[in-house]
């Protein structure tokens, strides 16, 4: 028996519902957001329902629930809450049967969405299935890192797929599911970086968007910091979080005066904001930084912000992971150039000592700047808007 929410989701607030966007992740809901107030604005008519964060509700879809708030990562996180996920999975399902939505769209977050994917197909609730709901995908999951067998599900459950990385369409070409690069959304027109490379800057550290992993990078951050500033007592450091539930985590931490914690605003790490103008959107200044790898390193990594990527995660998920994952880099800029742009610490090599070193060398190596913004460049380069359009342009044809 799949067991019972604390609550149900709520009906279309609208009577009916065109689409319906999956993001459990911050990052997830900030892209979705973006897309979806680029295709409201095409087709003022569509009505939008979403499980996803504050960024799909302020962009106008109605937030059934918060997702982003239980995003969780790595094996053990997901079993300590496998009861949840399952209740929800099971109330989704119920609400994609009652309220028929035209299009469901998934984003990222394979670990939930691949498995709706396969549920509606065989409910024959969509087109795979025999049914009227179109199925679409963006952001692909990281096949060419791991568990590439997915593509012949995905290709199976899905009807078409979006993907932020040039090189993913190739990844899909021995199966029949329709993937198109519509380019990363941190180099669309309208974003806005939410930083900037400057000399003068603090030192930025950022250690992710989900409760678990910050827990465990925040401290190496700290620590790094800490040792770089017993030698340059004037150096002060600023830390972005995205949600209440990682403030919570970094003032468990204790961080000293000269390390300031700022919200990004809007629920996620992009600082995307509906219809701001690019004036009044908060953009941090920083010399170096120290991250995760997750979302906002590639911001970083986009700037020019020369740095370090710190990586630490439960031994058991870290042990299992190095069995499956077959990538030469962690981070997705280095993979993305094929070299390290920015040097990784994973698990023990994840020291202060080791971080300060790299800090010391941000700050102080003409050479080591230029270098990073050279490959900055080649970056944006990789990942530009194609020519066939944005992903709201894709999305509008799914109707």
């Amino acid at each position: 028996m799949t067991p019972l929410l604390p609550f149900r989701l709520p009906p279309p607030a609208a009577g009916r519902v065109d689409l319906l966007i999956v993001a459990g992740e911050h990052s997830g809901d900030e892209h979705a957001a973006r897309m979806v107030q680029e295709l409201r604005a095409k087709q003022p008519g569509v009505v939008v329902a979403a499980l996803g964060g504050s960024a799909l509700a302020a962009a106008g879809a109605q937030l059934l629930h918060d997702l982003t708030s239980s995003s969780v990562v790595g094996l053990v996180e997901v079993l300590k809450n496998y009861s949840f996920f399952k209740a929800l999975f099971g109330e989704t399902l119920r609400w994609i049967d009652e309220h028929r939505p035209r299009v469901v769209c998934l984003v990222d977050y394979p670990g939930l969405n691949l498995r709706l994917a396969a549920a509606l197909r065989e409910r024959g609730r969509s087109v795979r299935g025999g049914g009227a709901i179109r199925t679409v995908y963006y952001i692909s999951p990281q096949i060419w890192a791991w568990k590439a067998g997915r593509r012949f599900t995905m290709a199976r459950d899905l009807d078409a797929m979006a993907v932020i990385f040039p090189f993913e369409v190739q990844c899909y070409a021995d199966t029949t599911l329709p993937v198109e690069f519509v380019g990363h959304p941190f180099v669309a027109a309208d974003h806005v970086a939410p930083v900037r490379f400057d000399p003068t800057g603090p030192i930025l550290l950022l250690p992710g968007s989900r409760v678990q992993a910050v827990r465990r990078i925040f401290p190496l951050l700290l620590g790094g910091f800490a040792e770089f500033a017993r030698e340059r007592p004037e150096a002060k450091a600023v830390v972005l979080y995205p949600s209440d539930d990682i403030l919570a985590v970094l003032r468990a931490g204790n961080p000293p005066a000269n390390v300031q914690l700022v919200s990004v605003g809007g629920g996620g790490a992009d600082t995307w904001r509906p219809a701001e103008p690019a004036h009044e959107a908060i953009v941090q200044s920083a010399a170096a930084v120290l991250t995760s790898s997750g979302t906002m390193s590639m911001h970083c990594a986009l700037a020019g912000i020369p740095g370090a990527v710190a990586y630490r995660a439960n031994w058991l998920t870290y042990l299992l992971g190095r069995m499956l994952v077959r990538v030469e880099h962690l981070g997705i800029a280095n993979l993305l150039l094929g070299e390290p742009m920015y040097p990784e610490f994973i698990q023990g090599a994840a020291t202060p000592r080791a971080l300060a070193a790299e800090l010391r060398d941000c700050t102080t190596t003409a050479a080591r700047v230029a270098r990073t913004a050279a490959q900055a460049a080649r970056l944006r380069a990789v990942v530009a808007q194609p020519a066939g359009g944005t992903a709201a342009d894709w999305l509008a044809r799914q109707f």
